[in-house]
């Protein structure tokens, strides 16, 4: 799972922040990503959707690695 947080459309409100902590944390005023594993993928799409300016953007891509 990819997690990021566009920093042109945060405002800082630290809902994500507040509920899921170990995913994302406040750099001054603006949301970052501290570990996009930090809390399961349901909980991380929850927040993502509730972001009042849609900042977090979450990649539910599957990588696979083939070995030869």
């Amino acid at each position: 799972m990819h997690v990021s947080v566009d920093s042109g459309l945060c405002i800082g409100c630290d809902l994500c922040a507040r509920l899921c902590p170990l995913t994302f944390s406040m750099d001054g005023k603006k949301a970052e990503v501290r570990d996009p594993l930090g809390h399961a993928r349901e909980d991380v799409s929850k927040v993502a959707d509730k972001c009042p300016t849609g900042a977090i953007r979450v990649s539910h891509a599957e990588w696979t690695k083939h070995l030869r």
